[in-house]
């Protein structure tokens, strides 16, 4: 019944803008992850494709691949949607950063304090500003649509001891993937960056090839890394697990004014959905971590202020080394700006 009210509520939508159901055969868009059906990301796939195919009518059709059917690697996955093969991708920062560098600025540490403001922030001209200079990038071939979150929010874990301060990284190894940033915020803040493959990070843990990592709890659990000797965990919130929804710039645009704001509105759907998964999965995995013995450590403002002040070198490497680094962590800054001022207002006017 729900499902026949929501589908009647979306087509009306369309309706109601203008939109008619296409008597032509479907338009089918082409959606795959490099995940499984247990991750926010699917929860944003099924989101996506029940609203604009619910709102098309069935004008669109939307067939979901999760993990390597399609292609295995970020750069492999964008390569097919600028080709066409593929028609919408979701990949991290660091998958993208290959082909866009300057999407690591979302891994630039302790520039967004919180859900509220990032969520702000990924909702604005900010994306706008990051998908402009993608299309200019990709020879107009490969669009992003929305940023949501694959994940929740990046924090400090690590087999060894409770950290607390910058100093009490001193001396370990903290698995990085292969990317100059996250290894240049490791260094920053006195630990030993130590890439190595997310397959192999369980035995690495282990055998003590590496010491901690820089991870979400739902990722920690998932993986089963306090069964590794993972138990101890900072939640300094040091960088919002950004995940990129990309799509095939000629399908999009190849569509009529209805059909392309379905879309828009299925990602916007989609987007909603990725921000709330991590946080309601993240429940039962922090539970669960303290369960089984693990130590969490909230630090207090003083305390991840030093953090923050630790880091703030990572921003001008990034500055310095990033095509496109100055523009879009700019973009950021002021985004990020206006988000607080919203908020502030928005407090001001609740709280009284």
């Amino acid at each position: 019944m729900l499902k026949h009210l929501f589908s009647a509520a979306a087509f009306a939508a369309v309706t109601l803008t203008g939109g008619t159901a296409l008597a032509q055969d479907p338009i089918k868009l082409v959606a795959t992850a490099n995940s499984n059906e247990a991750d926010e990301d699917y929860a944003g796939l099924i989101v996506f494709k029940d609203f604009v195919e619910a709102a098309s009518n069935g004008a669109i059709e939307v067939e979901i691949y999760m993990g390597t059917q399609l292609c295995s690697t970020g750069a492999e996955c964008i390569e097919g949607v600028a080709e066409g093969s593929i028609d919408i991708y979701i990949s991290t920062s660091g998958g993208a950063a290959g082909i866009f560098p300057y999407v690591q600025v979302l891994d630039l540490p302790y520039l967004m304090a919180n859900d509220r403001v990032a969520e702000h922030v990924l909702s604005g001209d900010f994306v706008r500003t990051m998908r402009d200079m993608a299309l200019d990038d990709s020879d107009n071939t490969v669009r992003l649509m929305t940023i949501g979150n694959t994940g929740g929010w990046r924090n400090f874990a690590n087999t060894q001891r409770r950290i607390t301060s910058p100093a009490d990284m001193e001396g370990l190894k903290i698995r990085t993937v292969v990317a100059d940033l996250p290894q240049e915020l490791v260094k920053a803040l006195g630990a030993a960056p130590t890439p190595i493959p997310w397959p192999e990070l369980f035995t690495s843990f282990q055998t003590g090839v590496v010491d901690g990592s820089k991870n979400g709890i739902t990722d920690i659990m998932g993986m089963k890394f306090p069964d590794a000797g993972l138990q101890y965990i900072t939640l300094d919130g040091h960088a919002y697990m950004g995940a990129l929804w990309w799509m095939n710039n000629e399908k999009f645009l190849n569509m009529d004014p209805a059909m392309k704001r379905v879309v828009v509105d299925g990602f916007y759907a989609l987007q909603q959905a990725t921000f709330a998964a991590p946080k309601r999965g993240a429940i039962q995995a922090y539970a669960d971590f303290v369960e089984g013995g693990g130590d969490i450590y909230v630090p207090s403002p003083e305390e991840k202020a030093a953090f923050a002040e630790a880091a703030k070198p990572v921003q001008d490497w990034f500055r310095e080394n990033v095509d496109g680094g100055d523009k879009i962590l700019d973009a950021l800054i002021e985004a990020v700006e206006k988000a607080e001022a919203d908020l502030q207002a928005a407090y001001d006017a609740d709280l009284n």
